[in-house]
């Protein structure tokens, strides 16, 4: 198993909300996996400026495949995409990395 370690900044002035803001981003990441992510686990906590994510993933299937550090970015990059919560509490996340394997 592999473990991701990401955070999502908050936009200024956004006040975080410790009682349902990780489980609310955790819903959303859960909303938009694919079984090629591999997700297994997440967790989530927040802070004063941004939310820290952990995803534990299965290891990548055959040679070639994308590196759990990629996929998890293209997991949280797909769920801001496709969230307007996410949209409005966060900055976009970095862009995915693009090179294969682990």
């Amino acid at each position: 198993m592999d473990i991701v370690y990401l955070s999502l900044d908050h936009r200024p002035g956004t006040i975080p909300d410790s009682l349902t803001e990780a489980a609310e981003a955790l819903d959303t990441l859960w909303a938009h996996t694919t079984p090629e992510d591999g997700l297994e686990h997440a967790s989530a906590r927040t802070g004063l400026r941004r939310l820290d994510l952990l995803l534990f993933l299965l290891p990548p299937d055959g040679p070639g495949a994308q590196s759990a550090t990629g996929r998890s970015a293209a997991l949280v990059a797909r769920s801001y995409r496709n969230s307007p919560l996410l949209k409005l509490r966060y900055l976009p996340p970095a862009p995915a990395p693009s090179s294969p394997g682990r």
